[in-house]
């Protein structure tokens, strides 16, 4: 489904600095319905690789394919229905303090041009989902940090994406959230979903038990089927 392909990422240099490689000739593939944890310590590249991916930043040499197609060869007017295709969840959540959590999630299928019938009947399944169907009236400071993480995954879920992009979902929540979302998210790959999980949490990784891909200052160290956190 995704193939990173000698992808390296450099920033300009700033005032009286040297330029930054966050990205180092990587290279990986991810198949469908495939459970991927992208780890290393802060700054080591993984929030660059997301943002490759969704095609928010492009590589200064390489290639990122997403079903067939180079992202950063398709017309600006086609990343809309690149981007439809996939769900992206947040460390800090991104939602609007002025909405209710069924509004958050609804706003999203506003913007695809879904109707009424449809945001009725789809926003309850989703928020139910992500066990927050009793919590559809709140608003967001009215919810846990967990809570907020599930209408985060929930508004990412709303439009049926092949791939889930996690960028370090639980780096603000306690252990027991965190355990939470984590279990959701496996859920959502067991329901043949990819997912891409992006995190510098040892215990998270080593309990999954999945593929793990490690970073180290931009460069690609590990890639183990059944990895462990090793940084």
């Amino acid at each position: 489904m995704i193939s990173i392909q000698k992808v390296s990422k450099i920033y300009p240099s700033r005032t009286n600095q040297e330029p930054t490689c966050a990205l180092d000739n990587v290279s990986f593939d991810v198949g469908e319905k495939e459970f991927v944890s992208i780890v290393g310590r802060s700054g080591a590249g993984k929030t660059t690789l997301l943002k490759l991916i969704l095609a928010n930043e492009t590589p200064s040499k390489g290639n990122v394919i997403f079903g067939g197609k180079d992202v950063h060869q398709i017309k600006k007017s086609q990343l809309s229905c690149l981007r439809q295709r996939i769900g992206v969840v947040f460390q800090d959540y991104k939602l609007f303090n002025s909405k209710t959590a069924h509004e958050n999630v609804a706003y999203v299928m506003e913007v695809m041009g879904a109707d009424e019938r449809e945001i009725q009947r789809d926003v309850p399944q989703i928020l139910d989902l992500v066990g927050l169907g009793d919590k559809a009236n709140n608003f967001p400071d009215e919810l846990s940090g967990g809570e907020k993480q599930r209408v985060g995954i929930a508004r990412a879920l709303i439009h049926r994406p092949d791939v889930i992009l996690a960028d370090e979902p639980t780096g603000n929540l306690d252990p027991y959230h965190t355990h939470g979302i984590i279990e959701l998210l496996v859920k959502i790959y067991s329901m043949g979903t990819t997912v891409i999980l992006a995190t510098h949490d040892k215990a998270v990784i080593n309990k999954l038990g999945k593929r793990v891909i490690t970073l180290e200052n931009g460069k690609l160290i590990r890639d183990e089927e059944k990895g462990r956190f090793i940084c």
